[in-house]
């Protein structure tokens, strides 16, 4: 066999509008796919790049089969033959046939016509008939019946989008998984926070580690809930959302086929013209696929900036070596997990204001662009499932934290002077930081000195369990004590301390 899109060897000779072309004999497309394909030689991915796609189209051109056929529009032996088709293609097979570039002109009609010719032609087999016979079954007249490209592509991309997305959700669930679990190998280890690029005041290890397994858990419930905005459909609209060409029954029952071929709970828009060129679903999942681009990218920067050194930077955690880093420089190793999912999120963010553009573009009842929208989605989607599952597995499975480095850190810090600001007050405890600052001293060595605090007291103020969760210092007497309120009896004079995880030696 030649590959699709060749015109070497045997062919057949097709008409269309434009007159005759010789089309691959062995091609299961058409005249109007081989246009298609001379006129948008653009990104080099064609639409079996994604194969959720080319599912789509199949189960829209067979859920539209059945409402044709029970509404007495195509005969049993085509309606079967059709169907038969589009299972097939569900199932795998003739992928390589969907050739045309995912962004072209015309609206998506070259995509349409690529999946009309593609099922005809496989029908028509099943038929007994050679491909290109279509006074026997017509991929315009009998596989595109009651429809137009401007409900069906809409209708096609949004089953795209609700078949590709919980992927992303599961990839998304494994690296908060992941993240939770480093968290907790390092729940009690100390380390300085940092706001500004500057010490701020003391946490944990696993709390840093739980905040990015959160901050990505709040978008997993966001993108499937906007996921469920492409449920409404416009199937049935045909040209401008009027109807026109199709049995005034056909949009709800082909609408309920689709349902029942995929599981998923369509419904007919209730205003088909306003669906047929509205895109803002594609708008609003688009923006949750930048969010998320987003955050996992400042996670990513978090990550190379902890990991920087070995000697020379903050060599706070250790990466997994996964590659040399470089070409000259003996034993130099690079982050490069976080770098590539890096570069994920820049070309995601990038696609998201493609969306916006070619969304904002539409003209009066029709969206041309919905090409670009849906190439853009379907990639964002694509390439952040594979970069969350990359940093899961490549990179924060196999963190190590420099623990001693963690504790030098904190004991040279004067962001842990903050702790003491309850009992000491704002101006002596700023006094206590210049001092430490000006001469490299530890905080609780010039506490100790001066008096303010016995080193018993000073242990309670700064342990773990004081200084990484809410409390409330009070004054007993002259002497600071630390008092959680709940635990606190009435007119007991008791005071209750939160428990130390560990002595810090000072």
């Amino acid at each position: 066999m030649t590959s699709p899109g060749s015109t070497t060897g045997p062919t057949r000779r097709e008409h269309d509008l434009l007159g005759d072309r010789d089309v691959p004999a062995d091609a299961y497309y058409g005249v109007q796919t081989l246009r298609a394909q001379e006129n948008f030689h653009i990104t080099d991915v064609p639409l079996h790049h994604f194969p959720r796609m080319i599912e789509a189209l199949a189960q829209v051109k067979r859920a539209a089969a059945r409402a044709n056929h029970r509404l007495g529009a195509l005969d049993d032996e085509r309606a079967a033959a059709i169907e038969e088709a589009c299972e097939e293609i569900v199932g795998g097979a003739l992928h390589e046939h969907f050739v045309v570039d995912m962004i072209q002109g015309g609206a998506g009609t070259s995509t349409n016509m690529n999946a009309n010719e593609v099922i005809a032609n496989r029908a028509l087999e099943i038929l007994g008939h050679e491909r290109g016979q279509y006074d026997h079954l017509h991929p315009n007249n009998h596989v595109n019946l009651g429809q137009s490209t401007n409900d069906v592509y809409p209708t096609a991309v949004r089953l795209t989008i609700m078949l590709s997305f919980p992927a992303l959700a599961e990839a998304m669930d494994h690296l908060i998984t992941t993240l939770r679990s480093k968290g907790d190998e390092y729940a009690s280890v100390l380390k300085m926070g940092r706001t500004q690029m500057q010490d701020a005041v003391p946490m944990t290890v696993g709390q840093e580690f739980h905040a990015w397994a959160t901050t990505i858990e709040e978008d997993v419930q966001r993108l499937t809930r906007t996921a469920t905005l492409f449920q409404e459909i416009n199937l049935g609209a045909t040209a401008i959302g009027t109807g026109i060409t199709s049995d005034p029954r056909y949009a709800k029952m082909a609408t309920d086929n689709l349902t029942e071929l995929t599981g998923i709970p369509f419904v007919v828009a209730t205003d088909l013209v306003e669906a047929t060129s509205d895109t803002g679903a594609f708008v609003t999942f688009s923006g949750i696929l930048k969010r998320i681009a987003v955050k996992i990218s400042k996670i990513c920067n978090d990550l190379r900036l902890l990991s920087s050194g070995p000697r020379a930077g903050f060599h706070e955690i250790n990466l997994p070596s996964v590659q040399p880093g470089s070409s000259i420089m003996p034993g130099k190793v690079n982050p490069v997990i976080p770098e590539v999912v890096n570069q994920v999120a820049f070309e995601v963010i990038g696609n998201d204001l493609s969306v916006t553009f070619a969304a904002e573009a539409g003209q009066l009842q029709l969206n041309a662009f919905e090409p670009v929208i849906a190439f853009n989605i379907l990639e964002s989607t694509t390439i952040m499932t594979r970069a969350m599952n990359t940093l899961a597995d490549r990179c924060i499975a196999g963190i190590t934290v420099n623990e001693d480095v963690l504790e030098d850190y904190l004991r040279r810090s004067i962001g842990i002077v903050t702790a003491l600001v309850p009992v000491l007050g704002y101006s002596a405890s700023t006094d206590i930081a210049q001092v430490a600052l000006e001469t490299g001293r530890p905080v609780a060595e010039l506490v100790l000195e001066r008096g303010l605090l016995d080193e018993e007291r000073l242990q309670e103020l700064l342990s773990p369990a004081s200084m990484t969760a809410p409390h409330r210092a009070t004054l007993t007497g002259t002497i600071p004590v630390l008092e959680e309120a709940d635990d606190v009896q009435p007119d007991s004079g008791e005071v209750a301390l939160p428990p130390s995880t560990e002595r810090l030696d000072f």
